[in-house]
């Protein structure tokens, strides 16, 4: 564990420990859930993102297809369950990532968090994804291999990220990177597939990020937005080890997440802390890991960490080009 400063809603400090006992309290977490869900729409639909005429197209064109037919045309048969921390509820859903109202409501939901990076500053809910990722791009920029030939989204959810990272190399470089999104939600994945309306990415891998599947040596840039913290800390780990596996030589991996040494993070009001712990489950294993230190006992090099906005941080690491082997 390295010194970083945490928030005091974490871990085990006397305010966390109250706050933990508060959610397994379940006519209180239950609550709890409901509220955290409630202030999500209302900073949406308070920002011009028109949340239920989202979800409402979504359950259409899913109705029109089938939801039945849908799931099995993105799912990986060699799936037989999932792990037990992914089957946790989170996210204000019973289901986790495992149902489609999730699914539905995963694309408004990322628009009114980038909203509150900025509550201070009016601006829209576009002008709020651009910020937050082009920050995470730029830092991405100085240490990743040119050109980037191919590009890895783990945990892409219904496709936000990947199709974000996808659209700022095909517009910086001559050709278009090769961009797999990876998600263990067939749900989320099947908006996916909906929501890439030009076809510019070729693969939706419906995988576990700890044993994808996919060949070693065979990516420039391995992307996590916004995933570890969904994570027990015992489970990152294995995450970092498969993406040093997946990563050529020389390449990249590039984490954007919750800073826990942002000054917001450090100070939010009780209430908001509260409502944010019942629906991680995992915040406490997240804002307590040194993730720096595991990046280096994956075996990267070179790893640089920085505040990327006011919320959130950015870490980029790299496979070394030799082996010692």
């Amino acid at each position: 564990m390295n010194s970083q400063a945490k928030p005091t809603w974490t871990g085990e400090d006397k305010l966390s420990r109250f706050v933990n006992l508060l959610i397994r309290t379940k006519p209180i977490y239950a609550v709890m859930r409901s509220q955290a869900r409630r202030v999500m729409i209302k900073t949406a639909q308070k920002n011009n993102i028109p949340w239920k005429q989202n979800v409402q197209k979504l359950e259409n064109a899913i109705a029109r297809t089938g939801p039945d037919q849908t799931l099995a045309s993105v799912s990986n048969p060699n799936i037989k369950d999932y792990p037990d921390y992914y089957k946790k509820p989170f996210h204000a859903y019973d289901e986790g990532n495992l149902c489609w109202t999730a699914a539905f409501e995963a694309e408004s939901a990322t628009y009114a968090t980038a909203l509150r990076v900025w509550p201070q500053e009016t601006l829209t809910w576009e002008t709020a994804q651009q910020r937050m990722r082009g920050s995470f791009f730029e830092l991405i920029d100085q240490h990743a291999p040119n050109p980037v030939n191919d590009v890895l989204d783990i945990g892409c959810s219904v496709g936000i990220s990947t199709r974000a990272i996808h659209a700022h190399y095909a517009n910086k470089q001559a050709q278009p990177p090769r961009t797999v999104g990876l998600d263990l939600s067939p749900y989320m994945l099947s908006i996916a597939h909906l929501r890439n309306e030009d076809g510019s990415i070729a693969e939706w891998l419906h995988a576990n990020a700890e044993e994808t599947g996919l060949p070693s040596d065979s990516f420039d840039v391995i992307a996590l937005q916004s995933i570890l913290h969904e994570l027990p800390h015992g489970i990152t780990p294995i995450i970092l080890q498969e993406a040093k596996r997946l990563l050529r030589p020389g390449g990249c991996i590039a984490i954007f997440d919750s800073n826990p040494e942002s000054a917001v993070i450090q100070s939010l009001p009780p209430v908001l802390f509260t409502l944010m712990k019942s629906t991680e489950p995992w915040s406490d294993d997240y804002y307590t890991f040194d993730v720096e230190s595991a990046l280096y006992d994956s075996g990267f090099e070179h790893v640089v960490s920085a505040a990327t906005d006011p919320r959130h941080r950015t870490l980029i690491a790299r496979k070394p080009k030799y082996s010692d082997d």
